[in-house]
């Protein structure tokens, strides 16, 4: 099962993480914040969210931000924890995108950044994001984009070497996810960071089914 293999993956990965990534989860979650606009008042889920390095962005501008995040990889949550250890609003907890451990209508904003290109099950992870929705709240999603060619290149090699990876889609394969789940798409923009990082991002509401 490919989630098995993600959170054997990230577990491995857990403590030298933010070493290796640092310029690139800097650069996508900063434009990731500025992006998604947040209210203060809003409830936060933040799917996928490795060591809590988006919250300790978000946390940094509004220390009251009610936020939780979820991750199946129990090690990378672990850092997380300590990174926010100072605040009792930041919440995290192992779970899958595809079961999410909340009742329907419970958040404002669902984000996901970085990890949509290993979901095992996309739809049905943005059916459970959609689910715990509030009726006016926003899911916010950032991935890598197969329009841009060296994002197609890392499409086809990765899977030679990691057996975790599922696929990243283009901007059309990706709206159309949503919109088959019942999303609307209110905002998008596909951007660059760097010489190999094509991302796209998208807010969408939820529609009328």
């Amino acid at each position: 099962m490919s989630e098995a293999k993600v959170r054997q993956q990230y577990d491995r990965l857990a403590d030298i993480y933010d070493r290796r990534w640092h310029s690139y989860v800097t650069d996508t979650l900063s434009f990731l914040n500025t992006w998604a606009e947040l209210s203060p008042q809003a409830r936060v889920l933040d799917v996928a969210c490795g060591t809590g390095e988006f919250e300790q962005v978000i946390l940094a501008e509004n220390p009251t931000q009610s936020i939780i995040g979820v991750d199946i990889s129990e090690k990378m949550l672990a850092i997380a924890r300590h990174k926010c250890r100072n605040y009792s609003n930041a919440v995290f907890q192992t779970a899958s995108a595809s079961l999410l451990p909340f009742a329907d209508r419970t958040f404002d904003v669902v984000i996901s950044a970085n990890a949509f290109h290993y979901f095992d099950r996309p739809e049905t992870a943005l059916s459970e994001m959609k689910r715990v929705l509030k009726p006016d709240g926003r899911v916010i999603i950032l991935d890598w984009c197969k329009d841009y060619f060296l994002c197609r290149l890392c499409d086809r090699i990765l899977p030679l070497f990691d057996s975790a990876y599922k696929q990243c889609y283009t901007q059309d394969e990706f709206h159309r996810l949503l919109i088959d789940v019942g999303f609307e798409i209110q905002r998008d923009r596909r951007v660059h960071f760097g010489l190999l990082w094509g991302l796209m991002v998208a807010t969408a509401t939820k529609g009328g089914f």
